[in-house]
């Protein structure tokens, strides 16, 4: 589904596009380094996917990274709003939490913000909640689905175990450490590789199936339902941004679906993201804003 795949990063990026040439599919792959490449890569994109930054490193909360992911994200989202703003922009860039709003404002700013549009990548939350969930009910891993919503860091990841197809039926204190390894699982991936990186694999997996599902939809093709990390008005507590089911269209979001009935802990899950979940999303908006500003607007 892929014509022309534009790589960017501010080294090294023809030999990650001389190693991709070599894969056997149609599309051209082009590689671009530093800023004055930046246009080139995204001219005329129809997606955009983010996971640039530096990665977790033990002892590093996401919060941690922002100083430096933050001026990241917002230089790239100044670049879609100038070089392809009808694009469907992807986020992964963590924190996510705090970096979608970044990227909001500043297409606020240029005037092409079109919240069906943008998104963050949760897609590793539900891919976890779906290995963990099917291991602990004794089930074959990919043979549950559930939706996974509020954020993308600790304690707003809220996997919601109790809308599991098939039911589960897994007692409440097995879905209580469910819960809490779902929401520290990149840290169980930082601690094992003991320094030496994050979440790259598992990562790489989760990004590629929502970048194939935004390309399906595209491309037209319907019933294309993923989780993701969007900006909405309906949200619990107002948060203005919201991890969520959603269904993809070719301009982006069709439709928000509704969170379902919850469990007695979900609920009481909802209302412990609540605060870190709006503090995140301030942190990132204020960010954008002052970025704009110093940047003359």
């Amino acid at each position: 589904m892929i014509s022309h795949l534009a790589l960017y990063d501010v080294v090294g990026t023809p030999g990650v596009a001389a190693d991709l040439a070599h894969i056997d599919t149609p599309a051209r792959v082009t590689a671009h380094t530093g800023d004055a490449e930046l246009g080139a890569a995204l001219a005329g994109a129809a997606l955009v996917v983010i996971p640039a930054g530096v990665p977790r490193k033990p002892g590093m909360t996401r919060d941690d990274l922002f100083n430096i992911n933050a001026g990241i994200v917002a230089t790239l989202a100044q670049g879609v709003a100038r070089y392809c703003p009808l694009a469907l922009v992807a986020i992964i860039s963590n924190p996510v939490n705090s970096t979608v709003p970044i990227a909001a404002e500043i297409l606020k700013a240029a005037g092409v913000f079109d919240p069906r549009k943008l998104f963050g990548v949760t897609t590793l939350d539900v891919v976890r909640a779906r290995a963990f969930v099917a291991e602990a009910a004794g089930v074959e891993a990919g043979a549950v689905d559930l939706p996974v919503v509020g954020g993308h860091a600790g304690v707003t990841i809220l996997p919601l175990i109790s809308q599991a197809k098939p039911r589960v039926g897994l007692p409440l204190a097995t879905v209580a450490a469910l819960t809490a390894r779902i929401q520290d699982a990149g840290t169980e991936v930082v601690t094992a590789k003991a320094g030496k990186g994050s979440a790259t694999l598992s990562m790489a997996y989760a990004a590629a199936r929502f970048a194939n599902s935004c390309l399906v939809a595209l491309a037209g093709g319907e019933g294309v339902v993923e989780c993701a990390y969007v900006a909405c008005s309906d949200a619990p507590a107002g948060a203005p941004f919201f991890a969520r089911r959603v269904s993809l269209g070719p301009s982006g979001i069709a439709a928000s679906l509704p969170l379902g009935p919850l469990s007695s802990p979900e609920i009481s899950g909802l209302d412990a993201l609540a605060g870190e979940l709006a503090a995140s999303i301030d942190k990132g908006a204020e960010f954008g804003r002052a970025w704009v500003a110093k940047q003359g607007g």
